[in-house]
């Protein structure tokens, strides 16, 4: 018996088919991983399953769960989904209730009312979360630690099928392994059925037992895990897999020169609003001695836990916050970060890990490329011209790109076009934060390529912040590990990640998840 059926399910929106005929089972205690690059109806799928549609959307075909159709009046869904279906979806963490504490929010998925107290310090302790968590409203606790908490929500009615998009997307490495076991642990002792979506091939291959590979809305091909994911018949799932299995680093390298950069004894502490006059808060240390250089031409990874500094850190070496104690030098000019003299603005260029709102909707591409070139008022307007169409085809996209709105673009060719704003200016470093963290499996591994190839045509020095050690593996020279503000271990990449000496470079290791297991027969 099917716990779950689809039945030639197809979905319209705006007169465009979204989803053409879509069909597939799950039975009680199966594990589904749906595949396929962005666009291609996974999420949409998800919530055509939890009847979460827009409004004006079209659904035709038929869904069934436990052998009844899919409920189609919101009292009824708003039943059967929380209880016996959980839902974990990419933005859960920001839909938790904001007026109601944590412990009262996961108390009230709980089926059992019993002991609450101490199953909720529990939920919260196996994700590694402090139990005090609970007296907490959303807005007082980190946005990994909401994510890890809606997780938590998700779990505690203990539902029959678990809907997950994207379940560890904004978690550390640690915080991944955690919540893929504490599903796994449901899978097995509950005999929960997971229906799950992910950029990460490597997640989907963890939590699934079948694969269903989606493209432009059509399943291409479907099987048991080993048969797709090791002898895959249609030429899309081969490419999907080939993408996702990142490259070793390329040839091309950039000769690593003198220090560039010299970070010494860099600090950051942001004052925290007293509780009263009489119980004055300690400042909250977001750095605290952090020393270290980059070479022109060298590519130096941070990595570390949500909350070890990495972000600050790398806005203060952009210049866009001040450090608040110790100094930066770069080409031998000193400063604080936020106060770097106008002369090297340009000289240093910063990537975000969402381009999305980095671009203003009202202005075209080439309007926010152009931006940057205010630090160039000097070059004549046919050189800059010049330059931007330079950069954007540098980037793999053509130079009409920049007279279209960013609405146009996907969210990879706008991190695609985030790093040609970036060129623009012909920096000497770029600063980049989680480059890839969320783009699909195929676009991960151009943009990784594509920023060695960068580095090595324009001459650059890159300081790349990231969990995934995948990632760090093939951008960077030398590996940087931070914990609470500090520096734990440096060292090559093969040093740290095959061969790690601190305890929190050993836990980030050991969280990675296992390589899929199977080489493709192509």
């Amino acid at each position: 018996m099917a716990l779950l059926k689809l039945d030639n399910v197809s979905v319209m929106l705006g007169g465009e088919t979204l989803l053409d005929g879509v069909s597939f089972s799950i039975g009680k205690g199966q594990r589904v991983g749906l595949i396929g690059a962005a666009g291609s109806g996974k999420s949409l799928l998800l919530r055509a399953v939890l009847g979460l549609l827009p409004r004006d959307a079209t659904m035709t075909g038929n869904i069934t769960f436990d052998d009844k159709p899919l409920p189609t009046s919101d009292t009824e869904l708003a039943a059967l989904r929380g209880r016996r279906i959980g839902i974990l979806l990419a933005d859960a963490g920001e839909t938790l209730d904001p007026l109601t504490t944590i412990g009262a929010q996961i108390a009230a998925a709980l089926p059992d009312k019993s002991d609450v107290a101490n199953k909720i310090e529990t939920l919260l302790g196996e994700l590694g979360l402090d139990a005090k968590l609970a007296s907490r409203y959303p807005a007082r606790v980190t946005a990994p630690e909401r994510r890890l908490i809606a997780g938590a929500i998700a779990l505690a009615g203990q539902p029959d099928l678990l809907v997950a998009d994207d379940p560890v997307a904004g978690l550390d490495l640690i915080g991944q392994r955690r919540m893929l076991d504490l599903i796994q642990r449901h899978v097995s002792e509950r005999n929960m059925s997971p229906l799950v979506v992910s950029h990460d091939l490597k997640t989907v291959a963890m939590l699934s037992t079948k694969i269903v590979v989606l493209r432009g809305g059509k399943v291409v091909e479907a099987g048991e895990k080993a048969d797709v994911f090791g002898h895959p018949k249609h030429e899309f799932t081969r490419a999907v897999l080939s993408a996702g299995r990142h490259r070793a680093r390329t040839l091309m390298r950039t000769p690593i020169g003198d220090v560039l950069l010299d970070v010494r004894d860099v600090s950051r502490r942001y004052r925290q609003p007293d509780r009263s006059i009489f119980e004055p808060r300690p400042p909250l240390v977001a750095l605290d001695g952090v020393s270290f250089t980059v070479r022109a031409g060298e590519s130096v990874g941070i990595v570390g836990p949500s909350g070890s500094g990495k972000s600050t850190l790398a806005r203060i070496v952009a210049g866009l916050e001040r450090a608040t104690g110790g100094q930066i030098e770069f080409e031998n000019v000193m400063h604080f970060g936020s106060d770097m003299p106008r002369i090297l603005r340009r000289d240093i260029s910063i990537v975000f890990r969402d381009p999305v709102p980095t671009f203003n909707a009202r202005h075209t591409v080439g309007e926010a490329i152009a931006e940057p070139l205010q630090l160039e008022m000097q070059k004549s307007l046919d050189e800059l011209g010049g330059r931007m169409v330079e950069v954007v085809n540098a980037v793999g996209m053509h130079a009409d790109a920049l007279v279209r709105l960013p609405g146009e673009f996907s969210t990879a060719e706008l991190q695609r076009l985030s790093i040609a704003r970036a060129l623009v200016t012909r920096p000497r470093l770029i600063v980049v934060d989680e480059p890839v963290a969320g783009l699909d499996v195929g676009a991960r591994g151009e943009v990784l390529v594509m920023l060695n190839r960068l580095r090595a045509d324009f001459g650059l020095s890159f300081l790349v912040i990231g969990h995934d050690l995948d990632l760090i593996r093939i951008v960077a020279d030398r590996v940087i590990v931070m914990e609470k503000g500090k520096i734990v271990e440096t060292g090559t990449p093969a040093q740290l990640l095959d061969r790690p000496q601190h305890p929190l470079t050993q836990q980030l290791v050991a969280a990675q998840l296992p390589e899929i297991g199977i080489v493709p027969v192509f």
